[in-house]
Parts: structure tokens; sequence; C-alpha cells
């Protein structure tokens, strides 16, 4: 990958930067629809806020540190002297590259599984909210307390694999409380225990309002 300070040294070379502009395009679509098909118990604004947690500058340098993008990029002898192989902007803008390559060379496909094999991991992070294990926590505490006993999950999956989505149900004392889908079973059993923790709070509000 050849830098725009490197290109400036050796005239006749033209730089990375509509590759990047094309992985930008690619990495965008692919995380977007991505996103849409596994998580559709989302809203638009979750799912925008899950974008924007993984499609960023930071997170693509970090990726690109991991697979050390770096030593591929040519830079001007200012810049590599200057730490520009370290630098976040270059990093993000390297692995971009990569991915408009990709994309030129054999389509959405393949650049499609690079980028979810780059970012999957952090996808589901975020999908999976901050308090997605507080809800089940919470909701075994509530068994507990007031019925004595603990949730039971039946979780079941349709799909092919790489757009597997699974359903998850509830129950407490045999008794269904919540429920919720996600793209792993642990996302879809979270996503079912806020369901029942939110739904039991709303009950016992209504049992104080009436007392």
């Amino acid at each position: 990958m050849a830098h725009r300070s490197w290109c400036s040294e050796n005239g006749g070379v033209a730089s990375n930067e509509r590759l990047e502009f094309l992985g930008d395009s690619v990495l965008g679509v692919v995380v977007t629809d991505h996103i849409f098909h596994r998580y559709p118990q989302h809203s638009e604004g979750s799912l925008a806020k899950v974008r924007a947690a993984v499609v960023n500058t930071q997170v693509l340098a970090e990726i690109a540190t991991e697979i050390d993008i770096g030593s591929a990029v040519w830079l001007g002898r200012g810049e590599d002297l200057s730490g520009g192989r370290q630098k976040t902007s270059i990093l993000a803008d390297g692995l971009e590259a990569v991915i408009g390559a990709v994309y030129l060379d054999g389509g959405f496909e393949p650049a499609g599984r690079l980028i979810l094999a780059l970012l999957g991991s952090r996808i589901e992070t975020h999908a999976a909210g901050p308090g997605g294990h507080d809800h089940k926590t919470m909701l075994q505490e509530i068994a507990a307390s007031r019925f004595d006993d603990v949730p039971f999950y039946n979780v079941s999956g349709e799909g092919p694999d790489h757009q597997r989505i699974f359903d998850a149900i509830v129950a407490i004392g045999g008794t269904d409380h919540g429920r919720g889908t996600g793209a792993t079973k642990k996302q879809a059993e979270q996503a079912a225990a806020r369901d029942a923790w939110e739904s039991l709070q709303e009950s016992e509000h209504d049992e104080i309002r009436e007392r």
C-alpha cells in the first residue's frame, strides 16, 4: 500500500486513497446488511449505535495493528521516521484499502467474509449491549425472591449457518415470562431475560398501584 507521503517522493505512483474510499463504502454496506439481518430485535437507533461502535477510525486502527498492516504500508521517509506506521489514521486507511482491493478482486462475498472475520466479535459484543448479562442476573434474583425458582431458557435456531437467528423463551415455574431473539444463543437468552424482567417489573408496579 502506498501512502501519499511515499508517492510524493516517488513520482508517477498513485496512492491508495481511491481504494480507501471504495473500501470505506464496502465496509459500511457489509456491516449494515449484516446487523440488519442478524439482529431483527434491534431498533434503527440501536443498529446505528452498533454500526458506529465498530465502523470508526479507532476500531479499524486496532484491527490493522492486530494484523500488522503498518509493516505493509509504503511511507515517505519523514512520515516513517515520525512514527507513521503507528498512526491511527494511516492504519485505518490501510485497512480500508485492503478491503477495497479484496472487493475489486472478488466482489462482495469475499470482501464480506473478510470484514466479518475481522469485525464479527466486536459486532456481537456491541449488539449484546451493556446490560445483557445484568438482566439475566436481575431476572434470576426476581425468580428466587418471588417464585422460589430459577429461570429456564428454551432456545431454538433457524436459518443458514451464516445468518442463523436464535429465538429464546424464558420460563419461571413452568410459566413463560419473556421472549427474545439474537444472532447467538447467549444474545437470545439476554433479550428474553430483559423482556421477562421488564414484564415482571411492570406487573409488580401494577400490584403496588392497585393496593
